[in-house]
């Protein structure tokens, strides 16, 4: 039996509550730089420190040809820079630093970094206060001007200025979630776990695991801000653990991963009141099959007819059908990931490959896409990696 995820998340961040440490300059030594040079799509992978033997944020490259991945370098990065983000432009990466206590104040952090036009190498810019306990998501919104991160431990969701430079500027808004869930253990108080941008750029949707409950603001870019909807939430179904978001990439639909009952709920939004409204609920499971499990990520492929959920637990990705018109899932595929406790995965920007980071076998797993039916057929390609957990191509595609 796999050990629940999120039990271990609380002893993690106690050994965590040190606090940051230094960050180093990033690697540039000459037979790195010219590692970094070789061809390849370049993968960022953020990990868990803490306890492991992780060094940080390691980069890799893919040859999308074949899938075959190779370890190009690594950048220390402080403590637990678990969860990254792009910016759009494709010059700048995020990471969350994953602990209760920055500089000596009840806070994590956002950390940003350069990324070298030629190499993708990694350069610190700067770190803020992410304004709660175990910032565990980061996002960047639509127009590469402002910076979100849901704090688990705090309960709340933050937005930090991007300056022109790409470094962070201090916290402008922070929002603390109220409200709670029937599970004792996991929903006593509010848990923000996913933050991310409507297509339209004028709305903000925060998920948040304890609250059962996808909070809806509205965003103002110039005054670095964002304000409550309200009517605009989605009250999830009770116990529910509402944890990761995807948009339809043409449908007025959001798709959201519950961690508690291993369900995948499509809802309807509505981009102009930015209200949502839960419409179905499919479970990520095989029929028949009742092992604990806990979803962790999501998303849906550019074409719109495919949606992936990875299984922790069962060890899997769920990969359902969505039909073009109304958007309905059909479970499709449950593939195994060869690996436990699969945390974060990426849809390669070619749309050919998915790759998998398994963070308790220390692995990162490459499967073959089919990009019309969207099924996956493993392969042999993979990495050891310690404690992988989230995924970012450098070209920003998530």
């Amino acid at each position: 039996m796999t050990k629940p995820r999120e039990a271990s998340r609380r002893d993690f961040l106690v050994a965590s509550a040190i606090g940051l440490v230094q960050l180093a300059r990033g690697s540039e030594s000459p037979a790195v730089r010219e590692e970094l040079k070789l061809e390849g799509d370049l993968l960022y992978v953020g990990t868990y420190t803490e306890g492991t033997r992780s060094k940080g944020i390691y980069l890799v490259r893919m040859d999308r040809s074949s899938g075959k991945l190779r370890r190009v370098g690594s950048v220390d990065a402080g403590a637990n820079p678990s969860f990254l983000a792009v910016h759009p432009k494709g010059r700048v990466l995020y990471a969350v630093n994953e602990v209760e206590k920055h500089d000596g104040r009840g806070t994590g952090a956002v950390s940003a970094f350069a990324i070298a036009k030629d190499t993708g190498a990694l350069t610190r810019r700067n770190d803020q206060p992410s304004e709660g306990g175990a910032p565990c998501y980061v996002s960047v919104d639509r127009s590469g001007r402002v910076v979100f991160v849901a704090n688990y431990v705090g309960g709340s969701v933050a937005l930090l200025p991007i300056q022109t430079d790409g470094a962070l500027a201090p916290a402008t808004k922070v929002m603390q979630h109220t409200g709670s869930g029937p599970n004792a253990e996991r929903q006593s108080s509010p848990h923000a776990h996913c933050i991310v941008s409507d297509h339209s750029n004028r709305f903000v949707l925060a998920a948040d695991l304890g609250a059962d409950r996808v909070f809806v603001y509205r965003l103002d870019l110039e005054g670095k801000s964002l304000r409550h909807v309200e009517g605009g939430d989605a009250v999830m179904r009770s116990g529910a653990g509402p944890r990761h978001i995807a948009f339809h990439p043409t449908l007025p639909l959001v798709f959201i991963a519950n961690e508690l009952d291993s369900t995948v709920a499509t809802l309807r939004f509505d981009a102009e009141r930015g209200t949502l409204s839960p419409l179905d609920t499919h479970s990520t499971l095989p029929a028949g099959w009742t092992g604990t499990n806990y979803p962790a990520d999501i998303h849906v492929a550019p074409s719109g007819r495919t949606l992936y959920v990875s299984n922790r637990g069962h060890n899997s990705i769920a990969v359902f059908s969505v039909a073009e018109s109304t958007g309905a899932l059909a479970l499709h595929q449950v593939v195994s990931t060869d690996g436990d406790w699969p945390r974060n995965f990426s849809l390669h920007p070619t749309g050919r490959w998915l790759l998998v980071a398994n963070q308790r076998s220390d692995s990162i797993v490459v499967f073959r896409r089919d990009q019309k039916s969207g099924r996956l057929t493993p392969t042999r390609q993979r990495i050891a990696l310690p404690s992988p957990v989230c995924l970012r191509f450098r070209s920003g595609t998530e």
